[in-house]
């Protein structure tokens, strides 16, 4: 009994200690964030560049998706950097932004009362996944 004690005892304490670096094995440098947030900007670069061979509407549908993907990105990143409850909510309320900047591209290529449903569809459901990126 008494040697099931001081094992379940020295268990426990080897399972702190492995969760203690673990943290830290998961905190990120300075010089780690900054080449992570420079791929970001890199990747956007290069995903705008590509929209250059569409025309129009579907350029700006293009654009509007690479800065999502790269405001995503940066919010992620941060969340690594920095976690926490605000750094969560920053990532979803990113997610919700570059939902509803692609949304509303796509409905400039709709006219009329179609367009406007649209948009108000939009602005609906953006308004709604910023509300539930609030209470979680």
């Amino acid at each position: 009994m008494k040697k099931d004690l001081i094992g379940l005892a020295a268990a426990l304490c080897l399972g702190f200690t492995a969760q203690a670096f673990a943290a830290d094995a998961t905190a990120m440098s300075k010089d780690a964030h900054k080449a992570a947030k420079d791929r970001i900007e890199a990747q956007y670069k290069a995903d705008k560049k590509a929209c250059d061979a569409q025309n129009g509407n579907a350029k700006d549908i293009c654009k509007a998706e690479a800065k999502g993907k790269e405001k995503i990105a940066k919010a992620e990143l941060e969340a690594q950097y920095k976690p926490g409850a605000k750094a969560d909510e920053k990532v979803k309320t990113a997610k919700a932004d570059a939902d509803y900047d692609v949304a509303k591209e796509k409905c400039d290529d709709m006219t009329g009362n179609a367009k406007d449903a649209c948009r108000k569809d939009a602005k609906a459901a953006h308004a709604a996944a910023k509300d539930q990126a609030k209470k979680s």
